[in-house]
């Protein structure tokens, strides 16, 4: 690496101490914290998704946390546009930003490595969902074969909502979907002027932190927030309805799981979701990551 460090960016699976470091480096370097992660974007269910604490914002800034209405979904084109425009006013302030999360796709695209995706207008999404609604998903399918072929031939018939992803995302971009993921997309970050990091806990120990850590996000209000985060967004988007604990909790709370077994269910999804995350940065993120203890990272990284 040659040159000033123009950013950080910090991976890892959930409950790595991503957070934790993120805020020391911010706060040694004048940095800001942006977040990386597909879920701590939207508004509500700040516990269930370990948004950064109270203590956390206080200590430093941070950016792209709880911006998006959970009704609606989010894609790594729409937080391209975000953080272009986050960076932008960073680097105008003299600001280093710190990358921090557990979405690959995200750092892909900060990188380059994904196409930017146009942005779909309303009309155009309200008539693919309304064709899934009335057509079914078999359907759609059969048409995105005819457009799409490529696309069609990675997609169950039954994935409605990748099928109508790619319908969409086609139609806007007046080109299909693989012509538009040839992977040659603009970078906002540029890796030889990055430090990139992907923390890799024990095994064990994660296993036991991502426990511990559901069992505090209980004692600090999670039933509550799910409570009041229904209530709320009877109409939840798919994607903001994928947090972890949130199914689990709503089925307590009506009565349809015991309290214990929702608590296991929960755990026991984000360790799984843990491990697909660690499999996805071994597979996908190439030398250029330095792969690092959480331990080595906090006290032992003075060089970072």
């Amino acid at each position: 690496m040659t040159g000033k460090i123009e950013a950080i960016l910090i991976a890892g699976p959930t409950a790595s101490g991503k957070s934790r470091l993120a805020v020391e480096l911010a706060e040694r370097h004048h940095g800001v914290v942006v977040n990386a992660d597909s879920l701590q974007v939207y508004d509500g269910l700040e516990i269930l998704t370990a948004r950064p604490s109270a203590e956390d914002l206080r200590r430093v800034p941070h950016r792209l946390y709880g911006h998006v209405d959970p009704r609606s979904d989010y894609s790594a084109g729409a937080y391209l546009r975000d953080a272009e425009r986050v960076l932008d006013d960073l680097r105008r302030h003299g600001r280093l930003p710190i990358f921090c999360g557990g979405t690959g796709l995200y750092f892909k695209a900060l990188l380059g490595l994904l196409d930017r995706m146009p942005e779909v207008p309303a009309k155009i999404r309200e008539k693919w969902r309304g064709r899934l609604a009335g057509e079914g998903s078999e359907a759609l399918h059969a048409e995105l074969a005819r457009i799409d072929p490529e696309t069609a031939g990675r997609l169950s018939p039954r994935d409605g909502q990748r099928i109508v992803r790619a319908l969409e995302i086609g139609e806007a971009g007046d080109a299909s979907l693989s012509v538009l993921q040839s992977g040659d997309g603009q970078a906002l970050i540029d890796p030889e002027r990055a430090r990139m990091l992907v923390l890799t806990p024990d095994r064990a120990e994660l296993r036991q932190r991502i426990a511990e850590r559901f069992d505090a996000m209980l004692e600090a209000g999670a039933l509550d927030e799910v409570r009041a985060f229904e209530a709320a967004c009877p109409d939840v988007g798919a994607t903001a309805g994928k947090a972890i604990g949130l199914a689990e909790l709503s089925s307590y709370l009506r009565g349809n799981m015991a309290y214990g077994e929702a608590r296991s269910r929960a755990i026991t999804r984000s360790r799984q979701y843990a491990k697909r995350q660690e499999t996805w940065f071994r597979h996908q993120f190439d030398a250029r990551w330095l792969r690092i203890s959480p331990q080595a990272a906090i006290f032992g990284g003075s060089e970072l």
